[in-house]
Parts: structure tokens; C-alpha cells; sequence
């Protein structure tokens, strides 16, 4: 155990600040880095590492982009908050509303603070409680989405962490991801008291579990029949897999959007956005509260605009879906050389090594990934020099900076791994 986990058990739970650090997933203890620059991570004990986590998502342009510190420098130089608007965020919204494509938006600190917002603007506009999220989709840490599946499809869920009432827990219906049949069977039975559909158009904490053909658009016709409120998590996927929402790509318009991660270039930052009818219920115009000391910081909109400006200017999508597509292809190769039940999963610039032979389409599908064997991959590639998310369930992302030489180089780990 190194010098520094052991001291950090002593004062922070667990040691970490985020439960995935902490490898317990993989196990072993975790690594502490020091440096970001391109796709390198540099760690305490001096070692070099090819990073393809990303800050879990945000870091689509690489570590420590020249034009994006040299943003935070000179917007720290002139102050780091103010709780008073400024004209920077001004700028910034009009962007994210351009390329969103949304109405209206509302700047605040996090992805959780973003949907947690979007539940209750979305119970504030309708006057209903309920909500359906969907088994595997995570959106933050916010009591009401801190629900697992329930016994039964119409009695509501059951809490998944220790501190969330039951109560709470019971307002939420829980079907299984692409299973749009379950979902109807819910709206037709208690559709007057859905307030909302949640779900990450793609699944990204499951592991890349994209939507099957029409799922998308079965559920904006059955929020539509029962007056709910569409709820697109893009946390992760806006911007993700080109200058806009997936929801502009899929032609699947959601009522809200929440995001996160790419919009902050790498500081912290979330929004909810969407149509003016249902934002305009948020205070001061409408009843529905919301705040935040540090919503709008000035640091973290200076990153994001800075960042969401070089992706339009020139968007690097078609190189990083290129380099996640062959890195994909070619570790499959290399499993199906060794015999091992591993299959790489791409989409765009995302990808997952899934340890199961069958396809996944939902929650309970990934269930059934073989979590020994990731472990012992997931360490095989640090051993290697490469640094993957120390979950089978998380997303890996290949970044504007990768180049054809990392792809060979994880390949290469990979088959070694293997």
C-alpha cells in the first residue's frame, strides 16, 4: 500500500473521493498522478501511463490543452467567482443553446446537480411525482436516482444506497434499457402520474450499451401520450460524438437535456437545458428552486467555452471514432487469437471491453460479464504502461489527441494481456 492511500484512509472514507477510485471494482490499491499532457498521465512513483479514461469523459481535447489553460489562466488572473452574473456565461449559454439546439439553459456545478434539477423541474412543470429511469442508466448521486429494480414492474423501485427513504425509492419504475414493451405497459397503467422518462440515450455505466432501433423513438411517443416529461442524460454523450447532443444525431428531441464533463473542458460544471415551456417553471420566473454559489463560475465557463469553441472550429469526431473503431477491431482480433471471451464495444470515440461472448443490450445482460477476468486484464494494461477505467461497467474514451501510435501500443498491451 503506498504512503500516500494509507494516509488518505485516515481522513477521507475509503481513501478517495470518488467510491471508483479506490480499484475496489479490480482490486489492488490505486494509483495517485501528479500530471496530465496529451494522452500521458505521469504518477507519483515517476511512471508514464497512456491514459484512455479521460477524467472519465470530460477531456475529449487531451490534458492540459494549450488554448484551454491558457483560458483558466487569464480567467483566474481577473478573479475565481463572484456570485454576480458576468458576461462570459452570457456567451456561454448562447453557445450551448446554439449547438444543443435547445431554447433555454440553466448553468450549474455537476452532472448530479443537473439531473436532480431536471426531476424536479420536470415534477414542478406536470404536478406528478413518478418517474421511470432505467436498470444500469446512473444519473448521479441524488437520492431519487439512487434506486435499484423493484419485485415487480408497477410497484416502484427499491433504494441502492443506504440513507435513501424508501418512499422516495417507491416513486420510481425501473424497466430494463431497449425494453420499450415494459415501458408502454407502465405508461398505460399509471401514465397520469409520470412527471418523467430519464434514461441516457446511450447507456454509458452499464458499459456501451447503445439503443436498439426505435427505442428512442417509442419513448418520446409514450411521454408524449401520457404528458411526461423527456429527460435525455448527456452527461457523457453530449459533445461527445460531434459538435452537438446526440439527441440532434438520433432526431429524437427530448424536453430537457441535462449535461456535464465536456462542457467544463475539464473543471467542474453541469446544465440543464431545453424547451422554454417547461424551463421558464424554474425561479425566478417560474416556482420551481433552484441555486448555487458557484453555478456559472466564471473558471469553468472559460474552460467550457474555450473547449466547445475548437470543437466546432475543428471537430476531431470522424479521427477519434476512426482510432476507437480500430482499436476495437483489432484487440477482437487478437481475443479471438487467444481464446478469450472478450469483445471490444465502439461507438464513435467510446468504447468498453466487455468479458462476455453474448451481446448486451440491458442491464441484466452485463450482469453476466465476467468481472475476474476484467480485473485481471484491467491489470495486465496498467502493468503495460495503460491506464483504462478500473470498472467493467464504465466507458473508456480515445481522445483528440490519441494518435495511431497509442491505438498500436494498446493493441499490443492487449494481446500480451490476453
Amino acid at each position: 500500500m503506498s504512503d500516500l492511500f494509507e494516509r488518505a484512509q485516515r481522513v477521507i472514507p475509503g481513501g478517495v473521493n470518488s467510491p471508483v477510485r479506490a480499484f475496489n471494482a479490480v482490486g489492488g490499491d490505486p494509483i495517485y498522478v501528479v500530471k496530465g499532457e496529451g494522452t500521458r498521465l505521469t504518477t507519483t512513483d515517476g511512471r508514464e501511463l497512456l491514459d484512455f479514461c479521460g477524467s472519465w469523459g470530460p477531456l475529449v481535447l487531451g490534458h492540459s490543452h494549450p488554448k484551454v489553460i491558457a483560458a483558466i489562466q487569464k480567467a483566474v488572473a481577473d478573479g475565481t467567482s463572484f456570485g454576480i452574473n458576468t458576461p462570459r456565461e452570457v456567451e456561454f449559454a448562447e453557445l450551448l443553446c446554439g449547438m444543443a439546439g435547445i431554447d433555454k439553459v440553466r448553468l450549474v456545478n455537476s452532472g448530479t446537480e443537473a439531473t436532480m434539477t431536471a426531476i424536479r423541474l420536470a415534477r414542478g412543470a406536470t404536478g406528478r411525482s413518478k418517474i421511470i429511469k432505467f436498470a444500469g442508466c446512473y444519473h448521479g448521486h441524488s437520492d431519487g436516482l439512487l434506486v435499484a429494480a423493484g419485485s415487480g414492474l408497477m410497484t416502484g423501485g427499491v433504494t441502492s444506497s443506504a440513507g435513501v427513504p424508501e418512499s422516495v425509492a417507491a416513486d420510481v419504475f425501473l424497466p430494463e434499457y431497449n425494453d420499450l414493451a415494459a415501458v408502454n405497459e407502465i405508461v398505460d397503467a399509471r401514465g397520469d402520474e409520470l412527471a418523467a422518462i430519464i434514461l441516457e440515450p446511450i447507456a454509458a455505466n452499464m458499459g456501451l450499451v447503445p439503443p436498439d432501433e426505435g427505442f428512442l423513438a417509442g419513448l418520446r411517443e409514450a411521454a408524449d401520450r401520457c404528458g411526461a416529461v423527456l429527460i435525455f442524460d448527456e452527461v457523457i454523450t453530449g459533445f461527445r460524438l460531434g459538435p452537438c447532443t446526440y439527441a440532434q444525431q438520433c432526431g429524437v428531441q427530448p424536453d430537457l437535456v441535462t449535461l456535464g464533463k465536456i462542457i467544463g473542458g475539464g473543471l467542474p460544471i453541469g446544465a440543464v437545458g431545453g424547451k422554454a415551456a417547461v424551463m421558464d417553471n424554474l425561479a425566478p420566473l417560474g416556482e420551481v428552486y433552484q441555486a448555487g454559489t458557484l453555478s456559472g463560475n466564471p473558471v469553468a465557463v472559460a474552460a467550457g467555452l474555450t473547449t466547445l469553441q475548437l470543437l466546432a472550429a475543428e471537430p476531431p469526431y470522424e479521427g477519434m471514432a476512426a482510432l476507437a473503431g480500430r482499436l476495437a477491431a483489432e484487440t477482437n482480433d487478437r481475443a479471438v487469437d487467444a481464446g478469450a471471451p472478450l469483445r471490444v464495444r465502439a461507438l464513435g470515440s467510446m468504447f468498453t471491453p466487455f468479458f462476455c461472448e453474448s451481446p448486451i443490450r440491458n442491464y441484466t445482460d452485463a450482469k453476466r460479464c465476467d468481472t475476474k477476468q476484467h480485473a485481471a486484464f484491467f491489470h495486465a494494461m496498467l502493468d503495460a504502461g495503460i491506464y483504462l477505467p478500473p470498472s467493467q461497467f464504465e466507458v473508456g474514451f480515445v481522445s483528440a489527441a490519441h494518435t495511431e501510435a497509442d491505438v498500436d501500443q494498446f493493441v499490443e498491451a492487449a494481446a500480451s494481456a490476453l
